[in-house]
């Protein structure tokens, strides 16, 4: 405790500048005075409070202006009495000792910053895999703002038009989607069987063929040997243990891990992901004084009841505010997720909440899976939309378990009628009798959740009979 105007005050230290870090320093700073708490808040980088989801759209020309994803500048929060040191990287911390030591990435001078209490916001690393090749000019990773006006300069300055993503998720889907809005000729590699692993296959190869309409080269169960360079030292080619494909950029995204270095050589504990292990609270199991949330955390699936690394700012954001009201004072907690995501390719749209087939398996549930195809409106109501949507009930129960959309225009956002539902611990069978929206414009009079609920609902009562 240090003094203060009005006697003694806290310092709150804040390791990272994003959602989670700063979510958590300004509602601190909303429920407590700088009389009483003094805030500093360490980013290594040149932004804070940006959205790294709208990259994709940025790169793509969706959004025009890369000041449209900040939604608060280093000014705005200084504004607001927190200590916001831009380009200063925390490099260790003393949990023992109750301070960090942070260095200047401009200067290289260090200092130690003593603290009450600890925030851990360092978020997620991008996986980047030691190949040859790989740190060519022409190889982008797209984590960041720098990151992003990079690839755009590189874009700017290239003369060809072969582009290859290293990767089939979330961030490789929708960069493939950005480049060929920008006109290149698009080749995705991919390890996996299908796009989007965290579909089931059946659902991706549906993701797969869409994308090869859309003119994306899709090269599955592939993994990348090497990445080939020019005489120039830029990269020209992707290559396989059987193909070489024509690059003049290469975006990876491969996914990410959490960004826990800081906390392990720290001795904070760590889950079997690699994320820090929080209370309902946020804080570090074992730590009083130390909370943890955003993309460095793993968090309790409340589907499977195991723990999970999910990294979206929809999470991140949420364990700010937790945070940020308990060190505040208040008392908060963030009960867990139920795995939600949505994405699109193009005019495919992508969908899934709760459990896959292979992570119920993993969790030792008996389940019945069925699949149904459906519209998003009236079938007779100008463009409605075929979507396909797969659901997962307990066989014993009946609770629902796991939900995937693939469609066009409508699908995707439907995905939160069942995220509802899993949170409640609601069965197909009670899910049959919700209480939805009908007009003709937005939904069949069953909407596709709908009428998956009551196949799975069958098929459950099949089993028992």
């Amino acid at each position: 405790m240090r003094s203060g105007p009005g006697g003694t005050k806290e310092r709150l230290d804040d390791i990272g500048g994003d959602a989670a870090g700063m979510s958590a320093a300004s509602q601190a700073r909303r429920m407590r005075g700088a009389d009483e708490l003094e805030i500093v808040a360490f980013e290594r980088g040149h932004f804070t409070s940006y959205s790294a989801c709208g990259i994709p759209y940025w790169v793509g020309g969706d959004v025009t202006e890369r000041d449209q994803l900040i939604a608060r500048s280093p000014e705005e929060h200084r504004e607001r009495d927190i200590d916001l040191r831009m380009r200063t990287e925390v490099v260790e911390i003393d949990a023992a000792g109750a301070r960090v030591r942070s260095r200047n990435l401009e200067t290289g001078a260090e200092e130690w910053t003593p603290y009450d209490k600890l925030v851990i916001a360092t978020g997620a690393r991008p996986i980047r895999p030691e190949l040859p090749g790989v740190d060519a000019p022409g190889v982008h990773g797209v984590q960041t703002l720098d990151d992003g006006q990079a690839l755009l300069d590189t874009l700017a300055a290239t003369e060809g038009r072969h582009a290859v993503v290293v990767g089939a998720g979330y961030i490789g889907v929708e960069m493939a989607e950005a480049l060929i809005n920008r006109g290149y000729e698009v080749t995705v590699v991919n390890r996996g069987k299908e796009p989007m692993s965290t579909l089931d296959p059946d659902m991706g190869r549906l993701v797969h063929e869409a994308m090869e309409g859309m003119g994306i080269t899709m090269v599955n169960d592939a993994a990348v040997t090497k990445l080939l360079t020019g005489q120039d030292g830029r990269v020209r080619a992707v290559a396989t243990e059987d193909a070489e494909y024509p690059a003049d950029v290469v975006v990876l995204g491969i996914g990410v891990r959490p960004e826990t270095a800081l906390a392990k050589a720290a001795g904070l504990p760590l889950g079997e992901h690699g994320g820090l292990l929080t209370d309902l609270a946020m804080r570090v199991r074992g730590h009083e004084d130390i909370w943890a949330g955003g993309d460095c955390v793993e968090v309790l699936d409340l589907v499977s009841g195991r723990e999970r690394h999910i990294a979206l700012g929809t999470h991140a954001n949420k364990h700010g505010q937790v945070i940020g009201s308990n060190v505040g004072g208040g008392y908060a907690t963030f009960p867990g997720v139920v795995g939600t995501a949505v994405s699109k390719v193009c005019e495919l749209e992508i969908a899934r909440t709760g459990l896959r087939e292979k992570d119920a398996h993993r969790a030792g549930l008996r389940f019945e899976a069925v699949t149904i195809e459906s519209t998003s409106r009236a079938g007779y109501y100008p463009n409605a939309a075929l979507m396909t949507v797969k659901m997962l009930a307990e066989r014993r129960t009946g609770r629902l378990l796991g939900v995937q959309i693939v469609g066009r225009e409508g699908a995707a956002k439907r995905v939160d009628i069942a995220a509802v539902a899993l949170t409640a611990g609601m069965s197909v069978e009670q899910m049959t009798a919700l209480d939805l929206g009908y007009a003709p414009p937005f939904s069949p009079v069953w909407d596709p959740v709908l009428v998956a609920a009551r196949k799975a609902a069958g098929a459950v009562r099949s089993r028992r009979a």
